[in-house]
Order: structure tokens, then sequence, then C-alpha cells
């Protein structure tokens, strides 16, 4: 099976979105964490951001695909985003079980 890494270069950015869902799923998650709790994003940021993280120029796509598999929410409006609460609990569940360091 195929590592996310195989999808990095060596800055650590997505080199091309996965074809397959299950490796989507996982380069979205890299890149949600990249975003701070509890901060809200313009649009702009968000895709400021994105563009840090990738190389292929499509933020829209990542961040519709953010939005749709729920690690980003936003408000009515489309004017705003922050992490999804879901995946920061899922993401302090595994610090706890990762232990103290």
């Amino acid at each position: 099976m195929k590592s996310l890494n195989n999808f990095l270069d060596t800055e650590g950015r997505l080199t091309k979105f996965p074809a397959k869902r299950p490796m989507q799923t996982q380069a979205l998650h890299y890149l949600a964490e990249k975003f701070e709790a509890g901060r809200e994003y313009a649009e702009r940021e968000v895709n400021a951001l994105l563009l840090q993280w990738h190389t292929f120029g499509d933020p829209a796509t990542l961040r519709r695909e953010l939005f749709d598999r729920r690690f980003l929410d936003r408000d009515p409006y489309g004017r705003s985003y922050r992490l999804n609460e879901g995946f920061l609990k899922s993401l302090s569940g595994a610090a706890a079980e990762d232990g103290p360091e």
C-alpha cells in the first residue's frame, strides 16, 4: 500500500492529490493539521495556507474537499472557515493515546 510520503516533496508539500479515496483522506488529514485550532480563517487565508502546503496550484479543490469531508467548517455565507470540532477531538484523542512525551 502506498504511503502519503509518496505524495510529498522534500519540503513536505503535497505534489498531487491522490486518486484513491483512502489516500485522499490521509492527504486531507495532513493538510487539516496545518490549521490552528480555534482560529477563524477568511477564504483567502485558507487558500494561502493551502498554497504553502501543495505544489499543484489548486487550493479551491483542496478547500472544498476539506469542507465536504468535514475537516473544516465554514459559516453559512462561506466567508470564514475553522477546524471542525470532531477533527479537533480526534487529534486530542490521538495525542492522549500517544501519552506524554
